[in-house]
């Protein structure tokens, strides 16, 4: 054997050893996004009265009373069902890296609070960007896919959250769990403010 060909069997190797690490990845994501549609989903079934006021709760693993909360709290939650703890990572990210965060330039914090950075969507932008895959912002409904996070401005630079399920509208996109004040509801609205965000996120895995 040549050394051509001892290359190109080494690089043949390399190929197929690489396409077998990346299949269960990818099986396992599709998985990990198919728990948590159904996870936010579930979560419509709810009552929640829309509560913005801080709370102090424990770490990790703190919640605000379950029959409140925010915008947020339907992701946290959502992926607290799967065994993410949102509150952890997004604290513990923050205690690494505050000054990518805009706390001190948003609410002129100087240090991490775990009782509501996780809760605060421009921190989840950050948070998402940093630790999961930030994807383009078009006006295409079919670059939304299930499992995708989106943040909008509601106007004013009012921020909100919402996941994109599986199920479809009359008009054909995709519907969105989100908490605007009415509690978790699923509704067509992936185009009814201004998206200023687009991420996946699978987990500290």
């Amino acid at each position: 054997m040549n050394n051509l060909e001892r290359s190109l069997l080494l690089l043949l190797a390399a190929t197929l050893g690489a396409a077998q690490i990346s299949a269960p990845a990818r099986n396992e994501r599709d998985d990990f996004t198919r728990h948590l549609v159904v996870a936010a989903i579930e979560r419509t079934h709810h009552s929640v009265r829309y509560v913005s006021e801080y709370v102090r709760i424990p770490y990790p693993g703190g919640d605000v009373p379950a029959d409140t909360g925010v915008c947020t709290d339907e992701i946290i939650r959502s992926y607290r069902a799967l065994g993410v703890d949102l509150q952890r990572e997004v604290h513990e990210d923050m205690l690494q890296n505050f000054s990518a965060y805009p706390n001190q330039r948003r609410w002129r914090l100087a240090h991490p609070d775990s009782n509501i950075d996780h809760r605060r969507v421009p921190n989840l932008m950050v948070f998402f960007g940093r630790k999961g895959e930030t994807l383009p912002i078009t006006n295409q409904a079919k670059d939304y896919s299930p499992g995708d996070l989106v943040t909008w401005d509601l106007g004013g630079n009012v921020p909100h959250i919402g996941i994109v399920v599986d199920q479809k509208a009359r008009s054909g996109r995709y519907m969105v769990v989100h908490n605007i004040g009415q509690g978790p509801q699923m509704e067509d609205v992936l185009f009814n403010w201004k998206i200023t965000g687009h991420y996946r996120y699978f987990g500290p895995y």
